[in-house]
Parts: C-alpha cells; sequence; structure tokens
C-alpha cells in the first residue's frame, strides 16, 4: 500500500462567482453526509477546482457512493496540490502521488488512449477515483464512517484499516483524514447561506481567486508585480474589493477592529499571528479566516496562496472587520 506526503502546494482557483463561493463553513454542503457515506452532494463549487481537470474530477467524484466530486478534489489537493510533476520523498508520483508499485496494480487508462501514464491527469485522477471505490470495497463492513476508512486505506492501507477497527491511531493518517474532510466543504457547490456578511464572503471569494498564486514581499498585487501579494497585502485587496479599507501591514490590520474570541470566529475574520503573544506591535503574519480551522494566507518567499490551520502556538488573535459582523461581538472596539 502506499504512504501518502502531504505536499505544501495550492489548487489555482479560477473566476470565482459570488454566489458560489466556496467556503469552509459559510454554506451548508447539499447532502450533507448521510449514513455515514459522503452522499447528496455531487457538484463543485465554481472556481474550486483548476478548470483543466474540472471536468474529470466531476465525472470521476461520481463513482461510488463513499466518493464525490468535492472529496476527490480535496484529497488532490492534499496530495499534490494540484501539481501534476510533483515527488514526494518516498517516490510518490503526480497528481494523485501513487508510488510506482501501487499504480503497477491499480493505475487504469482513464482517457482510453491505450497507456497508463502515471504523470497524465487524465489517467491519475480516474485511477485515484477507482482506487479510492475499490478501497471503499474492502473496508465497508468496517464500523466508522466508509468514506473516512477509504481515506484511511488509502493512505495507511487497507488492511490497516480494518485491523484496527477504523481510522488506525497513526497521526499522519488521522491528520490524512482530518484534513480532506475538513477541506472537502471548501470544494463543495454550497446551496444554503449560513452567515457571514456579504462583504466578508466578497473577500473570501477574491482570496480563493488568488489561490496558488507566489507570494511576494511587500506585493500589492499589481500588474507590475504580476499579481503576487505578501500577507496583508492580499487581505488588504480583498477586502477593498468589497469597500473596507484596510492599513497595509498585519500588525495595523489588526486594530482595524474588534476581536472576536477563537469560538466567536466567522469566516472573513482576519486572523492574526506573533512570535511574542502579548504584544501586537509583534504581529507578524495574517490570513483570512474560512470556517473549520483554516484560513487563506500568503506564506512565505517561495510559498503560494493556500489553505492553512490557524491553531498553532503561535495563533495571536482575531479581527473582524466588516460593520455587521463586528454588532454580532459583544466586545466593543
Amino acid at each position: 500500500m502506499r504512504k501518502v506526503w502531504v505536499i505544501g502546494g495550492a489548487a489555482v482557483a479560477l473566476g470565482m462567482g459570488f454566489v458560489m463561493l466556496l467556503v469552509v463553513g459559510v454554506y451548508l454542503v447539499a447532502g450533507n453526509l448521510l449514513g455515514g457515506v459522503t452522499a447528496g452532494s455531487r457538484g463543485l463549487a465554481k472556481g474550486a477546482v483548476p478548470a483543466a481537470y474540472k471536468s474529470l474530477v466531476q465525472k470521476w467524484g461520481n463513482l461510488c457512493p463513499a466518493l464525490s466530486p468535492a472529496l476527490l478534489a480535496a484529497q488532490l489537493y492534499q496530495e499534490s496540490g494540484w501539481n501534476p510533476t510533483v515527488v514526494s520523498p518516498a517516490d510518490a508520483r503526480g497528481i494523485a502521488q501513487f508510488i510506482p508499485s501501487t499504480w503497477a496494480t491499480h493505475g487504469i487508462d482513464g482517457d482510453g488512449d491505450g497507456k497508463r501514464d502515471i504523470w497524465d491527469p487524465d489517467d491519475a485522477i480516474p485511477s485515484a477515483a477507482s482506487y479510492d471505490c475499490e478501497l471503499a470495497k474492502y473496508v465497508k463492513d468496517v464500523p466508522g464512517n466508509v468514506s473516512d476508512n477509504m481515506l484511511a486505506a488509502y493512505n495507511a492501507g487497507a488492511y490497516r484499516v480494518i485491523r484496527a477497527g477504523g481510522v488506525p491511531s497513526i497521526s499522519e493518517t488521522q491528520n490524512y483524514v482530518k484534513r480532506i474532510r475538513s477541506l472537502e466543504k471548501s470544494f463543495a457547490a454550497p446551496v444554503t447561506r449560513i452567515d457571514p456578511t456579504r462583504q466578508a464572503a466578497g473577500a473570501i471569494a477574491f482570496a480563493q481567486s488568488r489561490l496558488g498564486t507566489p507570494y511576494l514581499w511587500g506585493g500589492d498585487g499589481t500588474a507590475e508585480q504580476g499579481g503576487r501579494f505578501d500577507c496583508s497585502g492580499l487581505t488588504k485587496a480583498a477586502y477593498e474589493k468589497v469597500g473596507i479599507r484596510l492599513p497595509r501591514v498585519a500588525n495595523d490590520q489588526y486594530n482595524a477592529g474588534p476581536h472576536p474570541s477563537r469560538d466567536q470566529l466567522l469566516p472573513g475574520d482576519l486572523v492574526f499571528f506573533s512570535d511574542d503573544l502579548t504584544d501586537s506591535r509583534a504581529i507578524r503574519h495574517v490570513g483570512i479566516y474560512v470556517g473549520g480551522g483554516y484560513m487563506i494566507d500568503a506564506p512565505r518567499t517561495g510559498a503560494v496562496i493556500r489553505f492553512d490551520p490557524i491553531d498553532t502556538p503561535d495563533y495571536f488573535g482575531a479581527t473582524r472587520v466588516t460593520e455587521d459582523g463586528a454588532k454580532a461581538l459583544p466586545t466593543a472596539v
């Protein structure tokens, strides 16, 4: 069985529509999880998947009841960040990160050209879906959520899942399942608005449209800069898009509104990070919260705009910059 190595890449999101915005926690996903199996929500949020792969993910994500297009998209994003040429330290290859021995057994000719090419997304994406569904059959009688057990088997092997009676106590595998199931909500087509304000949703839509863009220190997204941003440049531009002007640097942005606690966070809140948790002037990083414990941020030189977890030791706090959202908080500015 294969071993997955998480690649720190990100999907390139294209042309986000405002209403069809994908956000973890902003929308209720159609169908939700029924009977322990991903069901009902069979579509993809607009712009969530690079255009070159959208039809493949949509088609093959419906291969079996334990899979969905959103779940397959989240898995591919986790595996490779949509990079079809990446190679992991364990020699896992391509957009679906198959190791050659697993590919030899489970790779399929997805595009019908007579070849099974591990590097070709037209083969690798169908193969990932086919392998997922095969694993789902292996673990269908294992207690717990079938889709969770399927993902765990993809990461650690079906035998370990069967022997453990569910997701095994392997931290890498548990984190793999948790992250993909959380990101799944980001890729699913939304149907019902839960909260945040229209401004917050619009700011997130802007940030999502820049997923995969390389970081540039001091970047404001200008044409001369190739549309690149640093962390506070991204948040400033995202909120300028919806009519809210923010200061340029992260530690000034922290003072642009009231400060929700961790359990009060809503999508659209700015989240901040510092090496000195007692001093807001020491804040060195900011992102836009999207729900589910994740933000979109421009992390550092050499990285791209991507999803990152917020619950890290350097998490400083948050600021709500939308007027309607701020009114819902018990704290004053």
